[in-house]
């Protein structure tokens, strides 16, 4: 019987993550055919089967959620314990920030604004869809600050010993269609404009299904909602005119594709920056913020989609941010 370590949980995870034993051996840099065999010989260990093989890739069984629910925990202890004996054995001079973000095109520009003003600072990035983890790990001590965002009517729960600043109250969020949509060459699409679509969600997107729902029900509108993972394959789905879906207004379309702002703006999201306030604080914290502010600012600023929702609501590119104040 094979002894499981850290390698077989964090396989595992790297399935479940992906949803495809193929992107999980991308990610592991192994072949498909060795991450299978892997897999076989760990659920023969384990006694059954973690995973089940369906169209849209690979699914946790029962008991795989009973399995994933303790290998995470022990992987994220294990990788803070690395990070905090790297640090101690980098001595005491040496400074850290690690942050956490959500998808946002914000980001890169964030971390070279932070590269710049903090060069002797080593700076980690840690990307997750989901905001409720990001704002977990920043709790747990893991991460120091994190940008998120919280879909409108589903609040996030604060945990203890955190703070939020708002960057953005109200940020729209826009669809993305195929460039051969009937409705793609108007500048504002309403919701029933696509009511015979199908919609696209990310299943681990925190609340981005129930907000939409949320949007379709106040409108009297039921269209077909699919959950689908992967970027590219959602991209490509969008392009050929399979699906339209939410976007980001900062996004850049993609190729055969337009972005449209919503008519009524009922899909949006609130952008908020956690921190604990034992670890980043004072001149530190609004060091951080003003990057934030300056890297959200220069993406809006060349987006012409989003100039062009500005205009029509009569607003500056400045009024997009928040009084730079705890959330309240």
């Amino acid at each position: 019987m094979m002894e499981l370590d850290v390698r077989h949980l964090r396989v595992l995870c790297a399935i479940a993550d992906t949803g495809s034993v193929r992107k999980a051996a991308r990610r592991l840099g192994m072949t498909q055919p060795s991450l299978t065999t892997q897999l076989h010989r760990i659920e023969r260990s384990l006694g059954g089967r973690l995973f089940t093989r369906e169209r849209t890739g690979s699914r946790p069984t029962a008991l795989g959620h009973t399995v994933l629910s303790r290998a995470r925990p022990v992987i994220t202890e294990l990788d803070a314990l690395v990070a905090a004996a790297r640090a101690e054995a980098a001595g005491p001079g040496r400074r850290r920030l690690r942050i956490g973000s959500v998808g946002s095109r914000a980001v890169a520009a964030w971390l070279r604004r932070i590269h710049d003003r903090l060069p002797e600072t080593e700076t980690t990035i840690h990307i997750d869809i989901s905001a409720i983890a990001l704002l977990h790990l920043v709790a747990a001590e893991q991460l120091d600050i994190a940008f998120v965002h919280e879909s409108e009517g589903f609040p996030l729960h604060v945990p203890a010993g955190t703070e939020q600043r708002v960057l953005v109250a109200r940020e729209p969020q826009f669809v993305a269609l195929a460039a051969t949509h009937p409705a793609a060459g108007r500048p504002v699409v309403s919701l029933a404009d696509l009511a015979h679509d199908t919609w696209m969600v990310d299943p681990t997107a925190d609340h981005e299904y129930a907000a939409l729902r949320r949007a379709f029900a106040e409108a009297g509108l039921d269209p077909r909602v699919v959950q689908v993972r992967d970027n590219a394959t959602a991209a490509e789905l969008v392009a050929s005119g399979e699906a339209v879906r939410p976007c980001q207004p900062t996004s850049p379309p993609g190729p055969g594709t337009v972005l449209r702002p919503v008519h009524g703006d009922p899909l949006a999201v609130r952008l908020l920056l956690t921190w604990r306030p034992d670890t980043v604080g004072g001149p530190a914290l609004d060091g951080l913020w003003v990057d934030l502010c300056h890297a959200y600012l220069d993406l809006a600023s060349v987006n012409p989609a989003y100039l062009a929702w500005l205009r029509r609501h009569n607003r500056s590119l400045h009024t997009l941010l928040a009084p730079a104040a705890p959330a309240g």
